[in-house]
């Protein structure tokens, strides 16, 4: 608990440095834009995941809230102009024993993740700079294959990025579904140190096999929105989001289900 909040909450001016831009930072935690890294380059990124949810002590059955988190390792490389490969590692601790009806965080588990992406043209020859986006992922519970259309338009610092973003998703249980996640955000260039933007992002999960009678909450679609700040300081950088759930905002949140009235992530990035 006392790592994920120190990583969520870390002080940009701890990261300073003042080496010329090299990586490729990520504006919008959520949101995919059209920049890929160069032909050999490589950078290593961490992400710390937090969303709030409610859970019942083990001992007294007493209702709470704790802090479940996930991290991701993200490795990435350039293969060729405008083509790069992305390999992640992904750890979502057990919140103790302590702890009874815990939620599973929603669509992640411990394991492995490997994806390419791949830009049409260069940013600008286009009117909109379109990408592709392809993911194979291995956890404990399930294998998932994920495809995403990368779209992205400039207007001198601000820029508009749109991620229409689907999976199919296998589970050791035998169970497939189907799930939706798009995302899409804004963000404008401050200073090319410092730009914040608005991200948003939505999932829902549709079951095949068994179909259910009645949707749960925990399958959504649930939408969160919020403000995203990055600051680059060269060969490193670091962005966080604060996000919002903004659809059945009077659900009472019930012990074990996803999605919490609020979610963070933060982000930081190091070109090797």
């Amino acid at each position: 608990m006392k790592f994920a909040v120190s990583a969520l909450l870390v002080a940009p001016a701890l990261l300073a440095t003042t080496a010329t831009s090299h990586a490729n930072p990520r504006a919008l935690p959520f949101t995919y834009t059209t920049d890929t890294l160069g032909p050999g380059g490589v950078e290593i990124e961490q992400y710390v995941d937090v969303d709030p949810v409610r859970t019942q002590d083990a001992l007294t059955g007493a209702k709470q809230y704790y802090l479940p988190t996930a991290f991701f390792t993200e490795v990435e490389i350039g293969l060729a102009e405008r083509l790069e490969l992305g390999l992640y590692m992904t750890f979502v601790p057990d919140a103790g024993e302590e702890f009874s009806g815990k939620a599973i965080f929603p669509g992640e588990g411990n394991g492995l993740k490997q994806r390419l992406r791949y830009i049409f043209a260069n940013p600008g020859e286009w009117p909109v700079d379109v990408g592709v986006y392809g993911e194979v992922s291995e956890n404990e519970r399930e294998i998932e294959l994920e495809g995403k259309l990368l779209l992205q338009r400039r207007f001198d610092r601000l820029r508009v990025a749109l991620n229409i973003s689907g999976e199919s998703e296998w589970y050791f249980s035998s169970q497939h579904e189907w799930t939706l996640n798009p995302s899409a955000g804004i963000t404008y260039e401050v200073t090319p140190k410092f730009h914040v933007g608005l991200d948003s992002w939505m999932r829902g999960e549709y079951p095949t096999n068994p179909k259910p009678k009645v949707r749960p909450f925990g399958l959504g679609p649930q939408t969160y929105v919020g403000p995203a700040v990055m600051t680059n300081f060269g060969r490193l950088w670091w962005a966080v989001g604060a996000y919002v759930r903004v659809t059945d905002t009077g659900h009472d949140l019930q012990v074990g289900e996803p999605y919490g009235p609020v979610y963070f992530r933060s982000m930081i990035g190091y070109d090797l």
